[in-house]
């Protein structure tokens, strides 16, 4: 059996990112930059004002001295005026700095009466004036190949008149689920079947993280249909398919996917819960098989399949950083095995703490729904105590962040 770390080796050190497009910008968020971005300008693209006020000469500032006031200049492309011995100039936030003035004076420091203006506090050369290319200067490059495209970045690059921007493809991910017993949102379940909930979690949980699901449907338990809906899921970029993945003897999914080409690369990992779990490649296609218990699906996503989709739309952040937290209970590791602890988490005192979300069986859905994170126990046969400092991986955007 392959230990987690292994199998997360072996998937990575498989998956390429996948080829580019370039996209309008105010469709880029949460896309990722696939080219060097270079600025075209500096940023400011000219001396401004960092203030309402008045632009002056440092040298006109003695104590008590007052200026004539000869313009206005709002922010905008207006005449810029020139400011000479004794003059102000009143200026907008933004507004180029008029030649021969070299600093501004906030409106609310100065009184302007008749014409004529006074400041009430001193001076010093350059001060509320923001500096050309003091941010950005025109060639340096602001943004490389593995930058996540946030709300900050959508600034910068349409200050930088950058409309266009080349980005990794968004990865297309079928899904196909597997069981004579499942059937499809809308049919009220006999006894004996269940809904289709796997694929509808897995195609969330594809959107999440910004990829394309690709809703294949349900392989029943023969090969024909097994070999039709694998065949077509292999179109993809990616493959995940839920349950089929054991010993059984309707456990058909390895067995199809070696007749359509695919290199299996493991199967079964040491880990609770998610053990039989395989992955394989067909091409520069991965293909995942996840186990069919919901929690055990959902768990093995996060740990083995997230991570390698995001390196295929080119993110270089591919793991998340742990919380730090105190476990509120004794923890029992599995001997020989990871084990996927879930866990709520809550903050006092300074810390947070860890406790677990409910009954660990991977039928309940339950804990799961409950679960703010996942704790990796290692391998052993000693309880870890109370009171031990653990990672936590949270899942998705949990409301107790707001806490913090």
């Amino acid at each position: 059996m392959t230990t987690l770390a292994q199998a997360l080796t072996l998937i990575l050190d498989s998956v390429t990112p996948l080829d580019t497009e370039l996209v309008e910008l105010g469709s880029a968020l949460g896309r990722v930059i696939a080219g060097e971005i270079v600025a075209p300008w500096d940023l400011p693209m000219v001396d401004n004002s960092a203030m309402d006020g008045y632009a002056v000469r440092h040298a006109d500032c003695a104590p008590g001295a007052s200026f004539r006031v000869t313009g206005f200049l709002p922010a905008g492309n207006e005449p810029v005026p020139q400011v000479r011995q004794g003059e102000a100039v009143k200026i907008m936030t933004g507004a180029p700095i008029p030649a021969g003035s070299d600093l501004v004076v906030p409106v609310e420091e100065a009184e302007e009466r008749d014409g004529l203006v006074t400041f009430s506090d001193p001076v010093r050369m350059g001060q509320h004036i923001r500096l050309r290319g003091e941010d950005v200067r025109a060639g340096q490059t602001i943004a490389g190949p593995g930058t996540l495209i946030r709300p900050a970045e959508i600034n910068m690059l349409a200050s930088l008149g950058k409309a266009l921007v080349p980005v990794y493809r968004r990865a297309r991910v079928a899904v196909v689920a597997t069981g004579d017993e499942l059937v499809e949102l809308g049919q009220l379940p006999e006894p004996g079947c269940v809904i289709n909930s796997n694929s509808l979690a897995l195609a969330a949980a594809i959107r999440e993280l910004g990829a394309e699901p690709v809703m294949i449907g349900i392989a029943r338990d023969d090969l024909d249909s097994h070999r039709r809906l694998l065949a077509a899921s292999l179109n993809a970029d990616a493959v995940i398919t839920s349950a089929g993945v054991s010993a059984g003897d309707r456990d058909l999914v390895r067995d199809v996917l070696a007749e359509l080409g695919v290199r299996q690369l493991f199967w079964k990992v040491k880990v609770k819960p998610g053990g039989p779990t395989a992955f394989g490649m067909k091409g520069t296609v991965p293909v995942f098989s996840l186990p069919g218990n919901p929690v055990s699906t959902l768990l093995t996503f996060e740990m083995l399949a997230r991570p390698a989709l995001l390196k295929l739309m080119g993110h270089r952040r591919l793991f998340k950083v742990p919380v730090r937290a105190i476990l509120a209970e004794d923890a029992r590791p599995r001997e020989g095995k990871t084990t996927l602890l879930r866990v709520r988490l809550s903050y006092a005192g300074g810390a947070w703490s860890a406790s677990s979300s409910g009954d660990q069986k991977t039928s309940f859905l339950r804990t799961q729904v409950a679960a703010d994170g996942i704790v990796l126990l290692a391998p052993g046969k000693e309880t870890l105590p109370a009171g031990s400092e653990v990672g936590v991986l949270v899942l998705g955007e949990r409301q107790w962040l707001a806490e913090c």
